[in-house]
């Protein structure tokens, strides 16, 4: 298994991961992700900003993740907490839009996922990954936890909606 640059052909393999990740989160009874995004143009937009990684075995996308280097609006304000490397820090890497094909989940593929962007954030300096998801999407949650993320407070999406916000210093 190995994670590299997100390349254009990739995209067809990895807006089928977007949906099975859809309908495993519509599974848990939460809304998120059902509204469509992220989709095909999200990806683009990550590939065209550079943003974009695949992890791929056997010569197939497995699952797809963004990596963010200039850090997140809307981690500027954390509630009911505060983030493990200071709430003005924006010296931290941001993931967004992880999603690994069911027939892979068990793999390892969330822990070299994790450890990719645990390396490059520490390459380049930086002091910890931070990420969000719904706070009904136990999944997710149990991953992050279970690979070291800490639990930092609430972040708000630009629509209102609450999300769960965790750090991994690195």
């Amino acid at each position: 298994m190995i994670i590299r640059k997100t390349t254009a052909a990739d995209i067809d393999e990895i807006v089928p991961i977007l949906d099975e990740a859809r309908r495993t989160i519509a599974s848990l009874g939460i809304n998120q992700w059902q509204d469509g995004y992220p989709n095909r143009e999200s990806i683009e937009a990550d590939l065209a900003k550079d943003y974009s990684y695949v992890l791929v075995n056997a010569g197939h996308v497995i699952g797809t993740f963004a990596l963010i280097p200039d850090g997140e609006p809307l981690y500027d304000v954390i509630e009911n907490g505060h983030w493990t490397t200071g709430d003005d820090s924006r010296n931290y890497n941001a993931v967004h839009r992880v999603a690994i094909a069911v027939s892979s989940r068990g793999s390892g593929a969330s822990t070299k996922m994790v450890q990719f962007a645990a390396d490059l954030s520490r390459m380049a300096g930086r002091a910890s990954v931070r990420i969000d998801t719904h706070e009904g999407n136990r999944v997710m949650r149990r991953m992050l936890e279970k690979h070291g993320f800490v639990h930092c407070g609430t972040i708000y999406l630009a629509n209102g909606d609450p999300r769960v916000a965790y750090e991994l210093v690195v």
